[in-house]
């Protein structure tokens, strides 16, 4: 059992005990697993309850990025969980590449078509995802693909805030605890514009190139050939005083984009969603 190292509220440790014994009862699961702090929360509970009748499964496409790949076999690995990785085909999907306002409803619709399939293949019965009750009262198109499939919430069914995960992640010694929120590389474009294989990659390496200079919370929103760069607001300061503007346009310009801006409002998670 990973231990408790660090205080938390009493109805924190209610939620993790309830938690902890609804996994177990379920004797056996597959772990929707993204790498982001929510479903590594669950992931994490369910191997300490279910050892190897628990098995964490990511699908891999185009739209999640190579470093959040990384990242999440790093922790999987660390939890000791087994993990698979499934390659997914949303992209083929003009219900997906078309960006129609539900986009998300089809990637979790292709996603869990292959989490459903492999979980009778492999013996398991259930499925299990990352969403917490925060997210409910988000537009989420894809909680919708995942409730038709049969996937269950245990972080939504007993109303874990995105705080309580951090503070129970943290307290039971999690080292991503603190990792920011990163959707897929597909959010960065407004509802509409086209996705393309080519186009996410341009995302990828802009997000990469500023998370060198040392911001790890970032967006590149993308329109036609323009991008605008999105940072927490409190370090858009220190941005602007450090970053070398040339060498910054100079590979923008490289990897495809003719325009770059800042944008001043700073970072907002789910902006495009306005």
């Amino acid at each position: 059992m990973f231990n408790q190292l660090e205080f938390i509220s009493e109805k924190q440790i209610l939620k993790l005990n309830k938690l902890r014994e609804f996994l177990s009862n379920l004797k056996r699961a597959c772990i929707a697993y993204s790498g982001g702090v929510d479903s590594t929360l669950v992931a994490t509970i369910s191997y300490e309850q279910l050892g190897n009748n628990a098995i964490a499964i990511t699908g891999v496409s185009p739209a999640l990025s190579t470093q959040l790949l990384k990242e999440a076999r790093a922790q999987a690995k660390w939890i000791g969980i087994k993990h698979l990785e499934i390659k997914t085909f949303e992209l083929d999907d003009t219900s997906y590449s078309k960006n129609p306002k539900d986009r998300c409803f089809a990637c979790k619709k292709e996603l869990h078509k292959h989490t459903t399939f492999l979980s009778k293949k492999l013996n398991y019965e259930n499925v299990i995802d990352g969403v917490n009750f925060d997210d409910l009262g988000d537009y989420r198109p894809g909680i919708k693909a995942a409730q038709e499939a049969g996937v269950i919430s245990p972080l939504a069914i007993f109303e874990f805030s995105k705080k309580d995960i951090r503070d129970i992640s943290k307290s039971i010694g999690l080292p991503w605890w603190d990792k920011p929120a990163q959707p897929c590389l597909s959010s960065r474009f407004p509802y509409g514009y086209e996705i393309k294989d080519y186009r996410l990659k341009m995302i990828e390496r802009a997000e990469e190139y500023i998370r060198k200079i040392g911001i790890k919370d970032v967006r590149v929103r993308c329109q036609g050939t323009s991008a605008r760069i999105e940072i927490p607001y409190e370090q858009i300061q220190t941005f602007i005083k450090t970053y070398k503007r040339k060498e910054l346009l100079k590979f923008f310009f490289e990897i495809g984009f003719k325009s770059v801006s800042l944008d001043l409002e700073g970072l907002i998670s789910g902006k495009l969603n306005r």
